[in-house]
């Protein structure tokens, strides 16, 4: 089971993940992943006192490394009236207590409703119900996202090897070297526009490897506005989470 925690340093509210490994003797490190959460990897040993301490320390720099932002993802406890961000709106949550034995998301006339069994409570609770909206923003990602990558392609001249959808914690998206290009799946939650800047983005790298004057200018074939776009997507990016 996951270790999660979390502070609140000025308007920022930070989350946190800890990763306990025996390998690591004393030090605790830090990193920011992309979409805004922030993973410790720290002795088996270590207080949570401690990690939260660490994290509390270095926070200011949390910020910074994440964009200079201070907006992030307030924490999902999955009830009714919680929204979840899809495609740039926000969707509205509406929970049913049920016997079932599993999760179940629906979508319908932008609103989410959950089946959740009432035998489920606490952090196993919020685990599969996360785990159930994953599943359901990898599908809609693996729905929404060639068509987008196909028209993309056309105006750059390019065509991608294949279209993958991937738990990237790190980045919105990668190109490998072969043409494939893999996706978060998190990127579904942005609006259209920042979600073509991301497909552009890769897209570009099969004509320019490097990000040079000459491979912005192959972006811009696609999105002309690509700055504005690239600004908003580290502003609101540790928004798009669950």
């Amino acid at each position: 089971m996951t270790e999660r925690g979390e502070i609140v340093f000025g308007e920022a509210r930070i989350k946190y993940q800890v990763v306990r490994s025996p390998r690591r003797r004393k030090t605790i490190e830090l990193t920011v992943d992309a979409p805004g959460v922030v993973r410790v990897a720290a002795p088996v040993d270590t207080p949570a006192e401690q990690v939260e301490e660490t994290v509390r320390r270095r926070a200011g720099w949390i910020i910074r490394h994440d964009g200079a932002t201070t907006a992030y993802a307030p924490p999902r406890r999955f009830v009714s009236g919680e929204s979840l961000p899809y495609l740039g709106r926000s969707v509205r949550l509406t929970v049913h207590p049920t016997d079932d034995a599993r999760v179940a998301v629906r979508f319908h006339h932008w609103e989410f409703d959950v089946d959740v069994p009432r035998s489920l409570q606490g952090e196993e609770r919020l685990e599969k119900v996360r785990a159930a909206f994953e599943a359901w923003y990898r599908d809609r990602a693996a729905l929404k996202l060639p068509p987008r990558v196909k028209r993309i392609s056309s105006l750059i001249g390019v065509q991608p090897k294949a279209v993958l959808i991937r738990d990237q914690r790190r980045r919105w998206a990668s190109c490998a070297p072969d043409g494939t290009l893999r996706f978060n799946w998190r990127a579904v939650m942005a609006p259209p526009a920042l979600l073509d800047y991301v497909i552009a983005h890769e897209l570009a790298h099969l004509r320019v490897r490097g990000h040079t004057p000459e491979y912005w200018s192959v972006v811009a074939q696609a999105v002309p506005d690509y700055r504005i776009r690239r600004a908003r997507l580290r502003e609101v990016g540790p928004l798009l989470n669950i």
